[in-house]
């Protein structure tokens, strides 16, 4: 457990931050403050351990905090404040980076804070001993994750080195060690012998800075001097008490050889604390002497790449024309365009109001525009203040890049209009009074305070009439909490606006670590309405409105809270959704998103609630999907022929189809938004093709529809008949009586249910009588061949042959498509492509609507089509499992975009056009190569599509096999095989009969199946029964 010590200001930015799972939950947040201004780094070092130690007592349940009650040390973080830094008003810890966090479960931002804490406890503490690090936030730090710190038996004082050249080290400290590691002095600003005299192998020398780790033992013993006088003064415990406030560093007492000079700044013996800083010394050299002091590891400072390589623009929102010129950067702004953003400058703060002044202003090149958020009293405003890149603050060298004559004669001001006129030669750019902030009579100076200073508009007289600030009483008045709120609501509102840009423009961002934040931000209000607002805009482009739609149930399920409000899949037909469904089927779209939105309001105030809400709302994303996809009606096309006679059987057989690569890429909406590739093989199974239709005209004007599944041992055989249209009206349930058939009888225009004519008038009408209609499938219910897809191509066959149409193969592969989108099963299109097109194939589809789907036979070579025959084997798993149960979680994934499964999709695309290839080219290892990564791109695709008895199955054939896979969408079914050799049935019957499986399939199933899957033979058919494919 970590315990993290930190200033008022960061302890609610570490609690935002163990939100969000950056930090652990299980780690105590602590605030500490220095008990008085200047106390030294020293001095809050000791008052942050009593700080902790009392906290810690408490915890355990102790009255006081002493020696001989100890409660557990932790590893304890004690986190500096820093210096000021001139351009982020809320210090260095919270300087935003150009970089992103890498797997982020909920989006944040990434500040040198983030870095530090880091780089702190997954690199440099890790094996360390309880104790206590002392960090400050002035730098960036980052730790070779190859080096590697040995702590082993470790108890003292140990330190990490930044390494420096040693002309940089002359305005800093230097470690000079030995050879075992150990810290024999600290220079502080030595001369160029002293420092070279530290200089190590690399001609680099250790420089004073980065954490300082106290062991336990260590950090007990300074912890006892702070109820000694005259260290009681450096905590709150001595300030309560009126011990009088002392200045000093640990440093230079951490070891007995250590030089006894403080560091610049500190209190001397000569001041007028001298008595008290010889007393604190004494305390400290008896308490500490003796301590080893050793250098842990030599950090590395992280530098970033040159911004002139490119722009950076950090937590901005951009409208309009905004242009970023290379070298520039632009931080915290919100900007209406037009704008040029000049090379080398930084834009940081500026609000949408500046924007006005920003387009008519003379920026230059290497520019700094900064906006404060500062606090006067009561009065909270925005000042503005401009500098040039290459100017000193510590000097007056030079201002916006020019020297300061020429300044005053551009502008007209005197130099004792900036500075007091006692200030002499200690004047500087830091302290120069340049930036209007009040008018007396004309309130809060904006923009055009600094456009003056930039010689755009304004006066002289002006500049003079008003109230102004050097920088840095601008920076001491910084409204910190006003800062960070500023950037938090531009964090919150960009991430609205990629949300919106993403789902426009079709990118593959995952928008679930920003769904994470707002929610956890208390935005989600404003991020519903940016999505309500995407979705009610996107009529041209449904699929657009689909994937907006399940973005609002990523909201509102993460509302309810990870497993809050129970399972995230369920059903959706509420009747009080009703209402927004029937709008979107009816293609309303604006409507039918507002009645989704005025219903949810109503849903809001419990999880298993917004759980169902979440539910209703992928309900209507399922809607929207199927229209997207219903245009691919575009390519079907059916044209007319003659009508065969009265009752002659219209008979079609269709093998069943394996997917050797690719499935789960033509699902929609992957299969149009990212684009598809599938390679399958149409297949008989034990010399059978497995599913068909026959279709015939009867006199009588009613449909007879006789479906018939499973086993001849074990088929079932149910027969509907429609008598009016009311009977048809469940067409689109997947689940009631005779649906396929009965869609397949709306789909293909045999009869209008939206018809004023009766049934049996539009069957006399347009055909002369009805229609009767048999199907059946040989294969088990959830088999994961195909099977209702390619009976539905069969029955559509069948029905426009027996009604004399005609149609080719593509016309049909897009007709199952369109017709599965009215049967409200959904689906992807390899199916149909895999029993309706004979031999081995590859099929695509582009990432557009409408989807189109090509289809590619593939010439093998004739050894490889025997060998082929020869080796692959099917298995019956003797367990089931339908497709639909795994689609949803899959289309929530894809539509969420986890990176996961958008890289998994392009290795599916990838690999099936590997397979395609091997299979040209006659490689049987390259085909089984690509059949057991396709496994493994299911099992990613679809977690726990992989039973553990099938899992057994697999690994007892893997010897046999050159690659294996269960049958479409996995979860049961058929498995499978690509067997090394030839003709292996007995060596697999033999495997599987010794296995715990097949003892166990044997109470249930008498045994699991085994049978010879392919033959590619050309067979021909008479008139009157049709073959679909050639398998």
């Amino acid at each position: 457990m970590h315990l993290f010590i930190a200033p008022l200001l960061y302890v609610p930015e570490l609690e935002i931050r163990q939100q969000r799972g950056s930090l652990s939950p299980r780690a105590l947040l602590l605030t500490v403050s220095d008990p008085q201004e200047r106390l030294g780094s020293g001095g809050a070092t000791l008052n942050a351990l009593l700080v902790a130690a009392e906290h810690l007592s408490a915890r355990a349940g102790y009255t006081v905090s002493d020696s001989k009650q100890k409660p557990q040390l932790l590893h304890s973080f004690y986190i500096q404040r820093g210096r000021d830094f001139p351009w982020d008003g809320c210090s260095r810890a919270f300087c935003w980076m150009p970089i992103a966090a890498t797997e982020q479960s909920v989006e944040g931002p990434v500040c040198c804070l983030d870095m530090l804490l880091d780089c702190l406890s997954t690199k440099v503490c890790v094996g360390s001993p309880p104790g206590v690090w002392v960090c400050s936030t002035d730098m960036i730090l980052i730790l070779p994750t190859a080096q590697k710190i040995s702590w082993e038996g470790f108890s003292g004082v140990r330190v990490m080195s930044l390494p420096g050249d040693v002309s940089f080290a002359a305005n800093h400290g230097v470690y000079l060690t030995d050879t075992e590691g150990g810290v024999r002095d600290i220079v502080y600003r030595g001369s160029e012998k002293r420092i070279r005299s530290a200089v190590l192998p690399d001609g680099k020398v250790p420089l004073v800075s980065g954490p300082v780790f106290f062991s336990r033992s260590v950090s007990e013993r300074l912890l006892q001097t702070h109820v000694t006088p005259p260290l009681d003064g450096c905590t709150y415990l001595g300030m309560d008490s009126g011990a009088p406030p002392l200045q000093v560093n640990i440093h230079t007492y951490s070891n007995e050889h250590t030089n006894l000079c403080l560091k610049n700044g500190c209190s001397s013996p000569l001041g007028p604390q001298g008595a008290a800083v010889k007393s604190a010394r004494s305390v400290l050299w008896k308490t500490l002497r003796g301590v080893p002091l050793s250098l842990g590891a030599l950090l590395t400072l992280l530098l970033f790449p040159c911004v002139s390589e490119g722009s950076r623009v950090i937590n901005t929102v951009l409208e309009g024309s905004v242009r970023v010129a290379a070298g520039a950067v632009v931080q915290h702004c919100r900007l209406q365009g037009p704008i040029q953003v000049q090379p080398g400058c930084l834009l940081s703060g500026l609000d949408l109001n500046s924007s006005t002044y920003l387009q008519h202003m003379p920026l230059t090149s290497d520019i700094i525009l900064q906006g404060h958020r500062v606090q006067l009293g009561e009065l909270k405003l925005t000042v503005f203040t401009v500098l040039g890149a290459y100017d000193s603050l510590e000097a007056a060298g030079s201002f916006l890049n020019q020297t300061w004559s020429q300044f005053y004669s551009r502008t007209g001001i005197k130099p004792e209009e900036l500075w007091a006129a006692d200030s002499g030669l200690c004047r500087s750019l830091l302290d120069a009074r340049l930036f209007p902030v009040f008018m007396p009579k004309g309130g809060p100076v904006g923009m055009e305070g600094v456009s003056f200073l930039l010689g755009g508009s304004g006066s002289a007289e002006s500049w003079r009439a008003a109230w102004r600030l050097s920088l840095r009483e601008v920076l001491s008045l910084t409204d910190q909490q006003g800062e960070l709120h500023w950037r938090e609501e531009l964090f919150f509102s960009a991430g609205r606006r990629r949300a919106e840009d993403t789902l426009k423009g079709h990118t593959d961002h995952n928008l679930l670590p920003s769904i994470r934040a707002a929610v956890l931000g208390g935005q989600q209000g404003e991020l519903l309405q940016t999505l309500d607002s995407v979705a009610s805009g996107s009529s041209s482009d449904l699929g657009i409105a689909a994937r907006s739609l399940a973005c609002i149930a990523d909201v509102l399920g993460c509302l309810a809270g990870e497993g809050r409000g129970g399972l995230r899949s369920g059903p959706a037909a509420n009747p009080s959704w009703a209402s927004a469904f029937s709008l979107l089927e009816q293609g309303k779209l604006v409507a039918g998103v507002q009645e989704l939105a005025k219903q949810r309001v109503l849903w809001l105030n419990r999880p298993d609630l917004l759980v169902r809400a979440a539910r209703h709302y992928e309900g209507g994303g399922q809607i929207l999907l199927r229209k997207a996809v219903m245009s691919t009606h575009e390519f079907m096309f059916i044209g007319q022929s003659e009508m065969p006679p009265m009752g002659e059987w219209q008979e079609v057989e269709c093998p069943a189809r394996l997917d050797l690569s690719g499935g789960w890429s033509d699902t929609p909406p992957i299969a149009f938004e990212h684009g598809g590739v599938v390679v399958n093989v149409a297949v008989r199974v034990d010399g059978k093709r497995p599913i068909g239709a026959r279709v015939r005209r009867i006199p009588k004007p009613h449909l007879v529809l006789v479906s018939t599944s499973g086993p001849p041992d074990c088929s079932v055989t149910t027969e509907t008949v429609c008598e009016v249209l009311a009977d048809l009206e469940d067409y689109c349930q997947p689940h009631a009586p005779g649906a396929l058939l009965k869609a397949v009888c709306v789909c293909s225009d045999v009869v209008f249910v939206s018809s004023s004519l009766s049934l049996e008038q539009q069957l006399l009408e347009r055909w002369g009588g009805g229609l009767e209609v048999h199907t059946w499938s040989l294969l088990p219910h959830g088999s994961g061949l195909g099977t209702s897809s390619i009976l539905a191509g069969a029955v559509l066959a069948g029905v426009y042959r027996c009604t004399g149409r005609s149609y080719d193969t593509s016309s049909l592969i897009h007709a199952v498509l369109y017709l599965e989108q009215i049967l409200t099963t959904g689906g992807g299109w390899q199916d149909q492509v895999g029993g309706l097109v004979g031999g081995v194939k590859v099929a695509r589809s582009h990432a557009t609507l409408p989807l189109r789907v090509d289809v590619e036979q593939l010439s093998l070579p004739q050894d490889f089509l025997s060998a082929l025959q020869q080796r692959l084997l099917l298995i019956y798993t003797g367990k089931t499992r339908l497709a639909r149960n795994l689609l949803q979680d899959v289309v929530r994934n894809w539509y969420s975009r986890l990176p996961a499964i958008v890289q998994n999709a392009e290795q599916l695309v990838s690999n099936a056009e590997d397979c395609a290839r091997a299979c040209s080219e006659g490689s049987l290892s390259g085909v089984g190569a690509c059949i057991e990564r396709y496994w493994q791109q299911k099992k990613a695709m679809a977690p726990g599509c992989e039973p553990a008895a099938v899992r057994t199955m697999m690994n007892a054939l893997q010897p046999l096999t050159l690659g294996q896979s269960l049958a479409g969408a996995g979860g049961g079914g058929f498995l499978f095989i690509l067997t090394r050799h030839a003709q292996q049935e007995e060596n697999v019957r033999q495997i599987l009969s010794t296995t715990q499986v097949r003892k166990r399939c044997a109470l249930k199933d008498k045994f699991v199946k085994v049978g010879t899957s392919v033959n590619l033979k050309l067979l021909m058919m008479n008139n009157s029964k049709t073959c679909c494919t050639q398998s």
